[in-house]
């Protein structure tokens, strides 16, 4: 089997790369997750180079380079074009893994040992760049066949190593739409409460790297089988208990139908999705517990808690209706009910209503829904009114007339602010 590479500027850094150090007298392939994608004819997002050169020896083929984890074997080659890199880490043997995370030293060795550390056979594949050979000592390309994900060798040690490796062969798994070999997810179910010792930020990025993926409910079903949500969400899991109106049955199974609804929803959207019925409290502690940024635990927050107020939509008068409009997550809202709808069966009049009106009061400029007030504090000080609390209620109350399109001028501003005065 022969492969080409695409004609991008990281494949032809990576090809450099080779070349450089087979120049050197080294032995130098192509390694790991783009081996893999050129094998199912995808595009690989990154290229790395296995070599059996030392990496101070890397570090004097290439005077662009930094040594990110060169205690590990891992030298970083950078281009000429920005962003543009190439990890090149040398063939290793790794010792214990005390951590779960980091092996405590590294010895460096040949190919066949490099293949043997990694995780997953279809991770652990080579390529000559210049011949386009597959070079296999694991059986890689017949798992790739298979549409397998197999751990390389014991799965129990290479879990044991890295705990991490638990969500990453259920991420493989649904981001390829391949099956998980038996032996490899009986290792899995049974390490599974050990996911625990990763760090917050590891599992927050697999995880989101779940969500992000068209497999994103079939990785959570996974999940919940493997004992990981128990572990890591047990808020979601705890819904499978929940009964629900609707062909879902439970609450979960509900979540995860909405989520099949959504067409690549954003990470916030995804979240919401997932814990809009474990309510707006248990959304805010899961995304804390993640250490997901605050910009994203806050509107996913806003947007569960907004899920109540799509009954009655259509009732609301004008300006309370805008209101509701004009927040920042109000398209994520409402692609959110709109699935959440459908998952009941129910009537989407509520949400095409919503639709519609948006769509209306978009139409009309920004005015119609961020009305600019003509008048401000000053000028309710010129009227004599002393500064205080009574300042918002009026300014807020004429935001109200300009949002129903009872006053669009500064004199119908001041009458209208006088009557109040007034009244």
């Amino acid at each position: 089997m022969k492969l080409e590479l695409p004609n991008v500027p990281a494949s032809a850094l990576a090809r450099r790369v080779v070349k450089t150090l087979r120049a050197r007298g080294h032995v130098a392939w192509l390694a790991g997750g783009c081996v893999r994608d050129l094998l199912l004819g995808r595009t690989p997002k990154d290229y790395d180079v296995a070599t059996d050169a030392r990496p101070e020896e890397v570090e004097a083929a290439f005077e662009k380079s930094i040594p990110v984890g060169k205690s590990f074997g891992v030298i970083t080659v950078q281009g000429e074009v920005d962003g543009v890199q190439v990890e090149v880490a040398t063939f290793r043997h790794d010792g214990p893994y005390s951590d779960g995370r980091h092996p405590d030293s590294v010895r460096f060795t040949d190919a066949h040992e490099d293949a043997a550390r990694r995780d997953f056979t279809i991770n652990a594949l080579y390529l000559d760049p210049e011949s386009g050979e597959v070079i296999d000592y694991v059986q890689g390309v017949q798992d790739l066949k298979a549409r397998l994900v197999r751990a390389v060798g014991d799965p129990a040690v290479r879990f044991a190593e890295d705990k991490l490796r638990l969500l990453r062969a259920i991420r493989f798994a649904c981001a390829l739409n391949f099956e998980l070999d038996d032996a490899t997810f009986a290792a899995l179910k049974r390490m599974a409460p050990q996911v625990v010792v990763c760090s917050a930020e590891r599992i927050r990025e697999e995880l989101h790297r779940m969500l992000a993926s068209p497999g994103r409910s079939r990785a959570l079903r996974l999940m919940l089988e493997a004992g990981l949500l128990d572990a890591l969400l047990p808020e979601v899991a705890a819904l499978e208990q929940q009964p629900s109106p609707g062909p879902a049955g439970n609450l979960l199974a509900r979540a995860l139908m909405t989520l099949d609804a959504l067409a690549n929803p954003s990470l916030s959207l995804a979240w919401s999705a997932l814990l809009a019925d474990a309510g707006e409290e248990a959304a805010a502690s899961v995304l804390r517990r993640l250490k997901c940024s605050n910009e994203l635990a806050s509107r996913v927050r806003d947007i569960v808690a907004d899920i109540p107020r799509l009954a009655g939509l259509d009732q609301l008068a004008q300006a309370a209706l805008k209101r509701l409009l004009r927040r920042p997550h109000v398209d994520e809202w409402l692609e959110l009910a709109r699935a959440r709808t459908l998952d009941l069966g129910a009537d989407l009049a509520q949400v095409r209503f919503a639709l519609t009106r948006l769509a209306a009061f978009r139409a009309q400029g920004p005015q119609s829904l961020w009305p600019q007030l003509p008048i401000n504090g000053e000028d309710l000080k010129a009227l004599g009114l002393p500064p205080g609390p009574r300042y918002r209620e009026l300014l807020s109350a004429l935001e109200d007339e300009m949002l129903e399109g009872r006053v669009g001028t500064r004199e119908g501003a001041f009458a209208f602010v006088k009557s109040r005065m007034d009244a």
